[in-house]
């Protein structure tokens, strides 16, 4: 995934033109501002929100992003129910982790993880497709990775969204099935 967060779109353009497909973004409004007429000329592209999601922005969220993977609390999930409901929707989700309990981090704790899977898979039947989490920037991130993987096994769930552009390699060596590049290719934001 190319995340093209704060990046305008002359640098979204040669990307694009060289066949690459997936997106990721931060914001709702920045999305809101680059996707839609990008879509018109590349209707192939599938845009993943990977930012933190308001429950105010979320039926704003479901009409621009093919998957959401910062499903990381209850209220958030009551509200992306009630919309994709009301609009016959069955959007992707993915649940965000808080892999290393970083006060600064948004995600759900490893402890909190498997009740809240639960509660979204079996209670609101929500399309829980895959885990996503960002290990602490300071530690190695394998053992984080490895936990992530742990969890979408326990859970059958598919998609892991780990790795970015520092630790990729070792992302994609514990089993990532999607890694999120940034600076790696539009340079530093």
């Amino acid at each position: 995934m190319a995340v093209s967060k704060g990046q305008g779109i002359e640098k979204i353009l040669p990307l694009l033109k060289v066949g690459q497909t997936l997106f990721g973004e931060n914001r709702v409004q920045e999305a809101e501002d680059k996707w839609p007429s990008l879509k018109e000329n590349y209707p192939n592209i599938a845009v993943h929100l990977i930012g933190p999601l308001q429950t105010n922005k979320v039926k704003q969220a479901l009409g621009l992003f093919n998957c959401i993977q910062s499903v990381d609390n209850q209220r958030l999930a009551d509200k992306l129910k009630q919309e994709m409901s009301r609009m016959n929707l069955n959007t992707p989700l993915m649940i965000q982790l808080n892999l290393g309990n970083e006060p600064q981090k948004r995600g759900v704790s490893l402890s909190d993880a498997d009740d809240f899977i639960n509660y979204c898979k079996h209670e609101l039947k929500l399309s829980i497709i895959g885990l996503m989490g960002i290990p602490p920037l300071e530690k190695d991130p394998v053992p984080y990775f490895r936990n992530l993987i742990a969890l979408a096994d326990q859970h059958n769930l598919p998609q892991r969204s780990m790795g970015m552009s520092l630790d990729y390699d070792k992302a994609i060596k514990c089993g990532s099935t999607l890694i999120r590049i940034g600076a790696a290719l539009f340079g530093p934001r």
